[in-house]
């Protein structure tokens, strides 16, 4: 004798697996858009002006003021790169990680643009 479940069991099974892969799919389709970094960036221009972003899109280049800033602090959960350019371009970067600060030497260049690690 063969015991085998009732078709609405076998029915649900199926409709249960059926949604759980439609989620996976919605949910992975749409996980790079909007994302953003979690957490303020701060950084202080010329004459000690402190300027605040709050969560920011992780995707492309992010430009500080004309002048550029002299410190910056990283409290978002994602690292980024400084650029002494306003177009993230360029060799003198500097990695700030999360949840860490960096100041620049007198004599340096500002950091005029940023980029998110992701």
């Amino acid at each position: 004798m063969s015991v085998t479940a009732p078709p609405t069991v076998l029915r649900r099974r199926a409709g249960i697996a059926a949604g759980a892969v439609l989620l996976t799919l919605i949910t992975t389709g749409c996980s790079g858009v909007g994302r953003t970094a979690v957490g303020p960036v701060s950084y202080t221009t010329e004459g000690d002006k402190v300027v605040t972003v709050h969560s920011p899109s992780v995707n492309g280049c992010h430009k500080m003021t004309p002048a550029g800033a002299h410190a910056i602090d990283n409290r978002t959960l994602v690292d980024i790169i400084l650029y002494p350019t306003r177009d993230c371009s360029g060799r003198s970067t500097a990695y700030v990680a999360t949840t860490f600060s960096d100041a620049n030497a007198a004599r340096a260049l500002p950091w005029r643009s940023y980029r998110f690690v992701h």
